[in-house]
């Protein structure tokens, strides 16, 4: 079998156990010729671009994928909860969590991700066009988990130092919590732009669903821990919880840029000569290309109505508990059982998508939602119905999550995919920025009554489900799942 380096291929052999052994990612076998076993049958082989896979080599860049995808999720689902408690304990408003927690990552999602997408799809270099942006956040973002770690020992020792009014050391602490997270996000937005584009870059499209349906298994798994061992301790020992997650974050997805390889690209156009008539060019391109067409307009409406509708629960889903009588550990038993329930679906539902359709899945779990949180509103009063409703809630976003992770990938033009994505997220992002803030003095003045983000979650869901059945009844237009062709 040969295997191709960049200084040539590499002849190993064709011994059944060196796929699996050395056939990795970053070694992908050079032509389908290469993957025989024998001269009467060809092995299975499968492309994504100009990378071919036997079925050893495809083992391990799932392998690395997922690793990469845990240390990821980990710290995706242990950071926002942590803040959360963290800003909670220093009294800090649920007009204040909401721009914490949803509008700065909206507003930094609007103006960075754009930019960082564009210059993905059209960097090109000898580690590919995303590895070198995950590459360059990772420590970042590790740097700021430190950081958030050691906030209430910084904020302490900077109001001391100053002198300034003891009775406002809790805002200074809120203070350099919410610079923290700016870097945080700021790093996170980043790595976001781009690490979709790597999967749809390197992961083979006929099994883009049940790769999608394996990730979101692992951050399930990911959820499961986390929820389980720590979130119940995370009000006491937030600092070594920061400071681990930050670390295996760091090491994680560092190993995982190491070990895949992307393949070649073709050339790009440059736009313009540099300077602000290259920037205009640039944004004058990125605009045509996104938001001239309408189809991609609904889609972009579709997908972030679909996100926004899942928001309200989420955001104050610890404040929700609390004030509906749960403890930390019983919440976190909850969401333990819910990623249960959504670790069996996850691979199915990935199965669904590549045979059916992720449009099709996404509407189905769209539409049980809706009803779920329309019940919810009107019968939740204690404990136990919120954790019943809770528990659908997850349940039933994971489905969405999971069955419509392809979306994008399925339905954006392949070479720009990175730039169709950032301009999905910044009508997401717009939405997140002005929708945090309203929903926090909602609840501020409606006393912190947390039904109503289970009935806000009902209303934006429905418009979700129309939006999707739009794309839907377009898509089958052009083409439907056998026929499509991204229009350009």
């Amino acid at each position: 079998m040969n295997l191709m380096r960049a200084d040539g291929p590499i002849d190993i052999g064709s011994h059944p156990a060196l796929d699996l052994i050395i056939c990795s990612p970053r070694f992908p076998m050079k032509s389908p010729l290469a993957a025989s076993s024998g001269p009467d049958a060809p092995r299975k082989v499968w492309s994504a671009g100009t990378l071919t896979y036997s079925l050893g080599a495809l083992v391990v860049l799932f392998c690395w994928m997922l690793w990469g995808d845990f240390a990821w999720q980990l710290k995706e689902r242990a950071a926002p909860p942590v803040v959360q408690l963290m800003l909670r304990k220093f009294q800090a408003s649920d007009l204040l969590t909401g721009l914490f927690l949803l509008s700065l990552p909206a507003a930094i999602g609007v103006v960075l991700g754009p930019i960082i997408s564009y210059r993905s799809d059209r960097h090109r270099g000898s580690w590919g066009r995303r590895i070198p942006y995950l590459l360059i956040t990772s420590p970042i973002a590790t740097l700021a988990m430190y950081l958030l770690a050691f906030s209430p020992w910084i904020g302490t020792w900077l109001h001391t130092h100053m002198g300034w009014a003891p009775d406002k050391l809790n805002l200074t602490i809120i203070v350099v919590l919410g610079l923290s997270w700016t870097v945080f996000e700021f790093a996170t937005v980043a790595a976001n732009a781009v690490f979709g584009g790597l999967i749809n870059d390197v992961v083979p499209r006929e099994l883009i669903g049940r790769f999608f349906g394996m990730f979101r298994a692992v951050s399930l798994g990911t959820g499961m821990i986390f929820n389980f061992y720590l979130i119940g301790h995370a009000k006491e020992y937030f600092m070594p919880i920061l400071v681990g997650i930050g670390t295996l974050y760091g090491v994680g997805v560092g190993l995982m840029c190491f070990m895949v390889k992307e393949g070649e690209y073709p050339p790009v156009r440059r736009e313009g000569s540099g300077g602000v008539a290259g920037l205009l060019e640039a944004v004058k391109s990125y605009g045509r290309d996104c938001f001239s067409h309408p189809y991609y307009l609904w889609v972009f409406a579709s997908m972030a109505l679909a996100a926004l509708a899942f928001v309200p629960v989420n955001l104050f889903s610890v404040y929700a508990a609390e004030s509906f009588g749960q403890s930390m550990t019983l919440y976190g038993r909850y969401i333990v059982v819910t990623y249960a329930c959504s670790l069996v679906f996850a691979y199915p539902l990935g199965w669904l998508a590549d045979r059916f359709h992720a449009t099709r899945v996404g509407i189905a779990a769209l539409a049980a939602y809706a009803v779920v949180m329309a019940v919810g509103y009107f019968w939740i009063d204690g404990p136990t119905s919120f954790g019943t409703v809770f528990l659908l809630h997850g349940v039933l976003s994971g489905c969405y999550f999971t069955g419509a992770a392809a979306l994008g990938q399925m339905l954006f033009p392949k070479m720009k995919f990175a730039q169709f994505a950032s301009a999905g997220g910044m009508i997401l992002a717009l939405a997140n920025v002005a929708f945090g803030p309203l929903l926090g003095l909602l609840l501020d003045w409606l006393g912190h009554d947390y039904r109503y983000t289970f009935g806000m979650g009902c209303l934006i869901s429905m418009l979700a489900l129309l939006a999707s059945i739009l794309v839907y009844r377009r898509f089958m237009a052009l083409g439907g799942p056998q026929g499509y062709v991204a229009p350009e």
